[in-house]
């Protein structure tokens, strides 16, 4: 038996996706559904990498680390700061979430988006943001009916 990072690190995911199962179990179905979803599969797939991780059965890969070589046309600081962009771009959502709730989130970030970092024009951005606000409400409100918290203005607005 061997402890390795690889092993610590399944072992964390391990017990990330225990701790939602179980918290998950004493829930509604309809609240439970996505955690059990997703937590029953990464207990179980992490679980197996623990034993072959313990096992010390997995064996290196011959060839290099990525299938993708970072590009060498792009000059370091583009590449930085295209890097830098992406995180902001998801930090936003996530604080768009945090604020308004995701039913708001989704469109006011996928317009925001489209039209900042896109060449779709505004009809482009306004088909494709209704598209996906859509699909977003039919699926989730209308066919799951998934309860989505308010976002903290909601809730300090009293709405």
């Amino acid at each position: 038996m061997r402890i390795s990072a690889s092993s610590l690190f399944s072992f964390f995911l391990a017990a990330v996706a225990a701790y939602a199962v179980a918290s998950a179990s004493a829930w509604p179905v309809k609240a439970a559904l996505f955690p059990l979803v997703m937590g029953i599969p990464l207990l179980i797939l992490a679980l197996v990498q623990l034993v072959f991780d313990l096992r010390g059965k997995t064996e290196p890969a011959d060839g290099p680390a990525m299938d993708l070589a970072p590009s060498a046309d792009v000059a370091p600081e583009i590449a930085r700061r295209r890097t830098l962009s992406i995180f902001a771009w998801m930090a936003a959502f996530i604080a768009l979430v945090l604020l308004v709730g995701f039913p708001l989130a989704v469109p006011l970030f996928m317009f925001s988006y489209l039209m900042l970092q896109s060449a779709a024009g505004w009809w482009g951005s306004l088909a494709l943001t209704a598209a996906a606000w859509g699909f977003f409400y039919g699926l989730f409100e209308r066919l799951l009916h998934f309860p989505f918290g308010a976002g903290l203005i909601q809730t300090w607005l009293g709405l």
